[in-house]
């Protein structure tokens, strides 16, 4: 059994549960700490456990999140709600960080090795990571003391025998890591799970602390230097609100995400930007199964859904500008929903944050025009990005460079195949608008047969039924 020494108040069932199986299943000469909170120059960040092994210091992140996980790059797309920037990626600069405070207080500890594990509690998750970067810091609870026992997760160059720097360790962690008390809180909203991020952004599902039962919303907490220069900090304030302006600017749509409230806390050190917790998956799962897992008239759907969201969008002024798969959430019921506004064009303004668009687009759903030159984003650009995914998610497969008559589409009307050709054109002038797009799609599928479109049409009707009786 291992020994607990010290710390705060576990945030939900899934981190009671790894301390607990820790507790009882781990070495007796193991120590723990749980839910602390590490100071980080005038902020900090919270690591839910931590374990001192007979070879390494591990910092451990909790996630209860369920069903498959599939990893790109450095993003995680469950099944079942909105992409998020991989935990392990967070934690492991949350280690080097804290190994920085331990060396400071006792030299000696450079020796020490500072190892991270996320572990997933969810009964029927499963880790999808075709690069392996992820999966060797990721376990599950009835896996987490065998990993946690390896040695060989030992970096050269480290000692493979800790126990002689326990003291030093525990008397570095005592001045450096203070207890966490409570769930964390922005302004009205108190955290029930951390979702992930990275060093800039972190999610959180929270929900109302006034109304503990009301239902969930998504929190993304982006922080700022608050002792920046006036003028990089304006510019850094511009960039996190432009996602709230972007929403703001477009009415409620059930095609598009909802911000609900968006506010900075403390010194202005943090903005949180309040959305609707959506659930369902990002389109990105969809893909490379879609051909298997979804009939063509839930495909058709879903780009349908998509064209009328961007045409929405385009209506209201807004340019969505960094379009991609992970843009595009697929809730339970079916419905398509746009999200990730953090780098749209609201209009015009006097400021511009285009310059971040190279370090975040994926090539291939940018226009020609604008590979070179992203500042040229427009409305024609969306709709090329629109035209990408339609044909990706209908094929299987990205456009080719060529011609793409060769790539077959069972099941669709070629006044499908021939609209995303046209969104999809060279020069944004022979792009149809997103409104265009979405009536020529609309007159497509009436071109179906009969058998096929009776019941697409009940499948519409049967889901709209479903929603407006949830409301």
């Amino acid at each position: 059994m291992a020994q607990i020494v010290g710390g705060g108040r576990p945030v939900n069932d899934a981190e009671r549960r790894v301390v607990a199986h820790l507790r009882d299943n781990a070495p007796d000469d193991w120590l723990l700490l749980h839910n602390i909170e590490v100071p980080r120059d005038d902020d900090g960040f919270e690591v839910d456990v931590i374990v001192v092994t007979r070879h390494s210091l591990c910092l451990i992140d909790v996630k209860g999140t369920r069903g498959r996980i599939e990893v790109a790059g450095t993003r995680w797309f469950p099944s079942r709600r909105d992409a998020f920037g991989s935990p392990v990626v967070k934690l492991r600069g949350n280690g080097r960080a804290l190994k920085g405070l331990l060396t400071q207080s006792h030299r000696e500890l450079e020796r020490v090795y500072v190892d991270s594990v996320v572990v997933l509690t969810g009964p029927d998750t499963e880790l999808v990571d075709p690069a392996g970067r992820d999966s060797r810091h990721v376990t599950d609870l009835p896996g987490l003391v065998r990993t946690l026992s390896d040695v060989s997760r030992v970096r050269r160059g480290y000692t493979p025998d800790a126990t002689p720097y326990r003291t030093a360790i525990l008397e570095a962690l005592n001045g450096s890591v203070r207890r966490s008390t409570s769930p964390p809180r922005f302004g009205n909203w108190e955290v029930e799970e951390q979702l992930g991020g990275d060093n800039r952004i972190t999610e959180y599902r929270a929900i109302n602390a006034t109304l503990p039962g009301s239902e969930t919303v998504l929190l993304r907490v982006y922080r700022a230097d608050p002792l920046a220069e006036e003028e990089p900090r304006a510019a850094e304030r511009r960039l996190i609100a432009n996602a709230y302006q972007s929403l703001t600017r477009i009415p409620p749509h059930p095609c598009v995400v909802r911000s609900r409230d968006f506010f900075a806390i403390d010194d202005e050190s943090r903005f949180v930007l309040v959305l609707d917790d959506v659930h369902g998956q990002a389109l990105h799962l969809h893909l490379s199964a879609s051909r298997r897992t979804l009939s063509t008239a839930s495909r058709l759907d879903v780009i349908e859904d998509m064209l009328l969201g961007l045409a929405h969008v385009h209506a209201n002024n807004v340019i969505h500008r960094a379009l991609n798969p992970a843009c595009v959430l697929v809730t339970e019921d079916g419905r398509a929903m746009l999200t990730g506004f953090d780098y749209a064009k609201p209009g015009p303004r006097a400021h511009t944050v285009a310059g971040e668009l190279p370090n975040v687009l994926d090539i291939h759903y940018v226009a020609p025009e604008c590979q070179a030159r992203p500042e040229r984003m427009t409305a024609s650009a969306d709709v090329y990005a629109a035209g990408v995914i339609a044909f990706q998610l209908l094929t299987g497969e990205l456009p080719p460079q060529g011609n793409d008559e060769e790539i077959p589409a069972n099941g669709v009307p070629a006044e499908v195949m021939d609209l995303l050709r046209r969104m999809r054109d060279h020069a944004p002038a022979g792009r149809p608008s997103a409104a265009e797009a979405l009536d020529a799609l609309r007159r497509a599928r009436e071109g179906l047969a009969p058998e096929r479109r009776e019941p697409l049409l009940l499948d519409r009707l049967r889901n709209r039924f479903l929603r407006a009786s949830r409301r």
